[in-house]
């Protein structure tokens, strides 16, 4: 698998950093789009843009984000053309947002969820991959809508 994005705003750097190292852990590359904490606390839209975008480039195959709910991150990630994002707090959600929904991004929310179970869904979203079949016709459904909303 290609390397993971990730970013993180200051209510979730903890939490952020230990699923860096538990993904480097698994062998996977990472790259970490969050602002250093010598710098000013990152805001959770800005880090959810910049991920997203690096994933529509096509630098990153999946990406996760964390902040203090995971509810920010993912609306300001679906703002993106072409991007689902999706929020999960459980590894059945993880799972149905790439079998289902084909989601290019997680995002977790820091003051929801524990670092063990963070890493349980991470791990369930990561072994999912997108399987068509009915779930196809509905995400194509989603790029028309998105489509749709872009016109002039």
């Amino acid at each position: 698998m290609p390397s993971i994005a990730i970013g993180a705003d200051g209510a979730a750097i903890d939490l952020k950093n230990q699923l860096v190292a538990f993904l480097q852990h698994s062998g996977l590359q990472v790259t970490d789009y969050s602002q250093t904490p010598a710098e000013a606390d990152p805001m959770y839209p800005d880090v959810a843009w910049t991920v997203a975008q690096a994933i529509k480039a096509g630098r990153h195959a999946r990406g996760i984000l964390l902040c203090g709910t995971g509810i920010g991150m993912s609306i300001v990630a679906n703002k993106v053309e072409g991007i689902r994002a999706a929020q999960c707090h459980d590894t059945y959600s993880a799972g149905r947002a790439r079998k289902s929904n084909d989601a290019h991004i997680m995002t977790l929310g820091a003051r929801v969820i524990g670092p063990e179970l963070a890493k349980e869904i991470v791990a369930a979203w990561l072994a999912a991959e997108f399987e068509g079949g009915g779930s196809a016709p509905k995400v194509e459904k989603i790029r028309y809508y998105e489509q749709l909303n872009q016109r002039p």
